[in-house]
């Protein structure tokens, strides 16, 4: 097939696929009058790449898994290499989620903290000559 076939197929673009070949991700095959041309296995390679994205990988992070498919194997995740860039994406994963934790647990805190002084607040306003309740954002009363 072509660069435009294989790009509708793969949803993807042919400045895409050009892009992948300068990288040496799919393989530069060329008919005799220059066409760049491509089968079968070049859209399982590219769809492992797009999967592979969709995950979060970079780019050259999938590199392992387009020579583990290229070598032969099924699957591309099968091979160490693979194998390898998989465990650093989890660890990397794991680091995101404890710090999101961390971040989440601070604006919790952070909330309950801004309810309690709108409850004291609400508290005084009930008391005759108390403060009147202000908008924090705007300085407007409510």
């Amino acid at each position: 097939m072509r660069i435009g076939e294989l790009a509708a197929r793969a949803g993807t673009t042919a400045r895409t696929l050009r892009y992948y070949e300068s990288r040496g991700l799919l393989p530069g095959r060329r008919t005799g009058n220059g066409y760049r041309t491509y089968d079968e296995r070049d859209l399982k390679l590219l769809r492992q790449i797009r999967t592979l994205q969709d995950f979060g990988f970079d780019l050259e992070e999938t590199r392992p898994f387009v020579e583990c498919l290229r070598a032969g194997h099924p699957e591309g995740d099968s091979c160490p290499a693979s194998l390898a860039v998989y465990r650093r994406k989890l660890d990397e994963l794991d680091v995101l989620i404890g710090e999101l934790q961390s971040v989440r647990a601070k604006v919790g805190a952070q909330l309950a903290k801004a309810e309690q002084a709108r409850e004291a607040l609400a508290a005084d306003a009930a008391v005759p000559g108390g403060p009147e309740p202000v908008c924090e954002l705007g300085g407007q009363e409510l």
